[in-house]
C-alpha cells in the first residue's frame, strides 16, 4: 500500500519521499515504480515526460527524519498493530514540522487511538486508501473528536488532487464504512464455509454472479492479505476481550501456515510467479 500511495501522489505532481525500515522493501518499491511507469508509457496511458516528472518527484529513504523533515503531510501505512503505529506517530511528531498533518492509512484503527502519542492531535486523522491504491478511487477520511476541520479540509483536497473520491466520516467508528460492510459479508462467508454449507469457490461465485461484486470474499481476503485480517481481528479482540472478536479458525490456520494470499503465493487460492 505504501509504495502505491507514494507513486499515486507523485503522479499527481506532489513531491514525495517513501520511507521504510527495510532496505529490501525500499528496493522493491523503487523497482515497482520504474516498472509501473514504463508499462504505462508503453500502453500510451502516460507520456514519457509525465512518467519522468513523477519519477523525479519520488525519492526512497530508510531515514524517517529525512523523509518527514520538511513534509506537509505524512501518510503512515505500517502493520495494523496499535502499539507499532503509536511508536511511529510519536517518532513522526518529533521529526516532522509542527504544521505537518499526520494521517494514518489504517483499515480499521481510528486515529484517536494514535493522536495522543503526538503533541498535535488536532492535525491527526484517518486517510484510508483502498488496495490497489493506484487503481481504487475511494479514500475514507475520518474526523476524530480531536481533529481540526482545517486538517480534514487539507486531507480531502490532497485526495482530490490525486484523482481520488474522498468520503468524510463525521465521527469515528472502527472499520469505517466499506470495511464494516465487507466484514459482515466476510464473516458470514467464513461461517458458511466452516460449517460445510458450501466451498469457498462456490461462495465466491455466488457473491460475484449473484450480488455483482467484482470478486468474492475469499478472493478478496487473498488480495488484501490474510495476515492483515488476522492482525485486525486480534487487535479488536485484545481491545474488547470478547471471544466473538477473535479471528475465525480458518484465518488463524492460514496465518500460522504463512498462507497469506497473493503476497505469499497461496491463500485460499494458489498464485503463480506472474
Amino acid at each position: 500500500m505504501g509504495q502505491q500511495i507514494a507513486l499515486a501522489a507523485a503522479l499527481a505532481g506532489h513531491r514525495v519521499r517513501c520511507q521504510d525500515v527495510s532496505e529490501e522493501a525500499l528496493c522493491r518499491a523503487s523497482r515497482f515504480a520504474e516498472q509501473y511507469l514504463a508499462e504505462r508509457v508503453a500502453k500510451g496511458k502516460l507520456s514519457a515526460e509525465e512518467a519522468e516528472r513523477a519519477r523525479a518527484g519520488l525519492q526512497f529513504t530508510p531515514d524517517l527524519a529525512e523523509a518527514a523533515g520538511d513534509a506537509d503531510l505524512v501518510i503512515e501505512a505500517v502493520i495494523e498493530k496499535v502499539a507499532v503505529k503509536r511508536e511511529v506517530f510519536a517518532r513522526l511528531d518529533s521529526v516532522s514540522p509542527p504544521g505537518a498533518v499526520l494521517a494514518t492509512n489504517s483499515s480499521y484503527i481510528v486515529s484517536s487511538r494514535l493522536a495522543d502519542a503526538t503533541s498535535r492531535p488536532e492535525k491527526v486523522c484517518n486517510m484510508h486508501f483502498f488496495n490497489p491504491a493506484l487503481v481504487m478511487k475511494l479514500v475514507e477520511v475520518v474526523k476524530g473528536p480531536h481533529t481540526a476541520q482545517e486538517t480534514v479540509d487539507v486531507v480531502m483536497d490532497v485526495a482530490r488532487s490525486m484523482g481520488k473520491i474522498p468520503v468524510l466520516l463525521h465521527k469515528e467508528i472502527e472499520g469505517f464504512l466499506v470495511n464494516r460492510i465487507l466484514s459482515a459479508i466476510r464473516n458470514e462467508a467464513l461461517f458458511l464455509y466452516e460449517t460445510g454449507v458450501a466451498s469457498y469457490e462456490d461462495i465466491d461465485a455466488a457473491v460475484v454472479h449473484g450480488l455483482g461484486h467484482p470478486m468474492g470474499p475469499f478472493r478478496l481476503l487473498d488480495l488484501t492479505g490474510i495476515d492483515l485480517s488476522y492482525h485486525v481481528t486480534m487487535e479488536r479482540y485484545r481491545e474488547t476481550g470478547n471471544p466473538a472478536h477473535k479471528p475465525s479458525p480458518t484465518i488463524v490456520e492460514k496465518y500460522v501456515r504463512g498462507e497469506w494470499g497473493r503476497k505469499t503465493g497461496k491463500g485460499f487460492y494458489e498464485y503463480g510467479s506472474d
